[in-house]
Parts: C-alpha cells; structure tokens; sequence
C-alpha cells in the first residue's frame, strides 16, 4: 500500500530511540498517523515542526497498519519561526483542535485548505484571532454543526437586526424575534457575521458562541470528550490582551 499527498503536521511523538510517529492532516487522505525512522536525527528535527507543510509518501503492507512516512520539506512552521506567544497558542490551538475534531482517514480537503491559509497568516497579529475564529465555524460547518446567520428563524428574511443565536439549532434570531425568549439566546457579536476589525470583546463573545457548539455538540458525539485546553489558553491570551496589548508579543520562554 502506498500513496503520496501534502500534509499539515499537527503533533510528533518519540517511538523508540531514533524514529517517532507523526500525526499529520492530508489534503486527500485526511488525518494519519505514521513513522519515520530516524525522524529524531539531525537533518529531520527541524523539519518536523507542528505547522510545517510537508510532501508525504506513506507506504504499508496493509491498508490497515499504522504504515511508515517518508518526509520532504515544502514550507516550515512561521508559528515556530515566529516565536510569539499569540503566534505559538494559535499553532497550539489549530493543530489541536484538528486532532480533536476530525476522525482518521477521512478526507476533509476544504479544511485542510483552510487551515493552510489560515496557518500562513498567523504572523498578522491583529487580523489572526478573528480569521481563527472564522476558522472554527468553518470547522463548525465542515462536520456538520455549522451556524445559519443568513436569517432569522423567527422571523425569515425580513429581519435585519440579527442579535442572538440559538443554543440548541445554531440558527440566527433578530432583536424583535427573540422578544421574551432573548435571555436563553446567545448574543451574536457582528464579528461573526462579517471578517472586518472587531473589538476583543466582540471576540470573546464570538469564542463563547463557537466554543458552545464545539462543546455540546461537537464534543457530545464524543462521549463528553472535553475541548483541548490549547484553545482555552488561546482565548485567554486574546482577553489578556484587551487589557494589555502588548500581552502577545513577546517571544515565549519555553520556545528557544
């Protein structure tokens, strides 16, 4: 058995004293896991990295083992490169919501676009929390859990003043449609309506919105498996930020 494919790499874990196994998202082939020998060596250490772009050949005898990788470099990780904390939670929170969400070996070559641009834009440090935002409803969206903000479900098309989103069918409601029920709604910030410059409030309520469907919808199909605590730090540097802006900048101690 034996293919090739680019791949995003999510995470890489020691196996014996030379090789490790890698987990990385395909464009055709979608997540897999796989060795490479001597992946701990000199010349493939800085290679791979979470978040570098990778040309892939996977080889196996069956189509049902774990199989073997051999690696070729196409881009490196600028989260790494970049050494910013806000750059390296993002990494941290892309790549691990990739391996909580999507199962192995099933294709999702939209998202693994996705998450290529998205990846490619993370040194733009005011633009990136909202684009990774955008990022989890496309996530939302792509295993079926997606939002319907087009409209208000109370009251269709001629509504305009879309406020709140409802916990249970994701769909959008106006001001004037939610009338009593307006508390057991979540408010729906204008930033995960339209890409366009957003206060950090506004994306904290957009995380709230997201994290919700990611967390009980989502994660329910999963047993209660809970979301990774890689976006949760995420969401904290951003509200830290609000504070101090400066909060993301500096180069993270644990990185060099």
């Amino acid at each position: 058995m034996e293919w090739r494919d680019r791949g995003l790499l999510l995470a890489v874990r020691p196996h014996g004293e030379t090789s490790v196994i890698i987990d990385v998202l395909t464009q055709e082939h979608g997540r897999y896991a796989g060795v490479v020998r001597g992946g701990t060596s000199r010349k493939l250490r800085p290679v791979l990295q979470p978040g570098a772009e990778l040309d892939l050949v996977w080889r196996a005898r069956l189509d049902s083992h774990m199989g073997a990788f051999t690696v070729e470099p196409i881009r490196a990780s600028l989260a790494v490169g970049l050494g910013a904390r806000q750059a390296l939670a993002g990494l941290n929170a892309v790549t691990a919501m990739l391996r909580f969400a999507l199962a192995e070996r099933e294709a999702h070559g939209p998202l693994f676009e996705r998450s290529l641009g998205l990846l490619e834009m993370i040194g733009e440090a005011e633009l990136w929390p909202l684009a990774y935002l955008h990022w989890e409803m496309a996530l939302l969206d792509e295993l079926g859990f997606g939002l319907d903000l087009s409209t208000c479900a109370v009251l269709g098309r001629e509504a305009n003043d879309l406020s709140y989103v409802s916990p249970r069918t994701g769909r959008a409601v106006s001001r004037k449609g939610a009338g009593e029920w307006a508390d057991r709604l979540l408010p729906l910030p204008n930033c995960l309506l339209e890409i366009a410059p957003a206060p950090a409030e506004d994306l904290l309520q957009g995380f709230a919105v997201t994290g919700h469907f990611l967390s009980q919808h989502l994660a329910g199909e999963m047993q209660g498996k809970p979301l990774p605590d890689a976006r949760q730090r995420l969401i904290d540097l951003v509200a830290r930020q609000a504070a101090d802006p400066s909060a993301g900048r500096g180069s993270d101690p644990q990185a060099s």
